[in-house]
């Protein structure tokens, strides 16, 4: 096979992969809005981002990303209280563990094994508030219980500040 020949074939390749993702995004916002799912959903990404942050606390090398993950479980940890009270009072179940997609980072991070573990745990809260948001926004506009979506509409600025700053942290390092 010539090397043009493979890199058509791994752009190919490539473009399906990208394709199936878009389709796979596209499916997630066109289901009904659940508010269950919601609280399940934000609730594992906030448990998530109180672990991670919490190692980041201790594995940082750089103040600014100790201060940020600081932050972060300040902030999420708040907001996870906040969350349980909505539900509570929406009848709605906080789950009590992370999904296993969230879990699956956490233990990444607590057995970290790269070079640069700031621009690592930077890069993925980059990339957990980018979906938050996009979750948080659905919510404060499609949630059905007035709580959920008071939550929702109450914490989505927090996110975007969040978001906001954990990219400048990464244009930084």
């Amino acid at each position: 096979m010539t090397r043009a020949t493979r890199l058509l074939a791994g752009l190919a390749l490539l473009t399906g992969l990208v394709a199936a993702q878009a389709q796979d995004r596209k499916s997630e916002d066109t289901r009904p809005f659940d508010d269950q799912e919601f609280v399940k959903t934000a609730a594992s990404a906030g448990m998530h981002e109180v672990e991670l942050s919490k190692l980041a606390v201790t594995k940082a090398r750089s103040d600014e990303v100790k201060k940020f993950a600081q932050k972060m479980v300040d902030d999420h940890g708040k907001a996870n209280e906040e969350l349980k009270a909505a539900a509570k009072e929406a009848s709605l179940t906080v789950p009590d563990k992370m999904l296993d997609k969230h879990r699956k980072h956490v233990d990444e991070f607590k057995e970290y094994k790269g070079d640069n573990f700031d621009a690592d745990y930077v890069k993925h809260a980059v990339k957990d508030h980018e979906e938050s948001v996009a979750l948080f926004g659905r919510a404060a506009k499609e949630a059905k219980n007035a709580q959920v979506k008071a939550f929702a509409t109450k914490t989505l600025p927090v996110i975007k500040e969040h978001l906001e700053m954990a990219r400048k942290l990464q244009d930084r390092k």
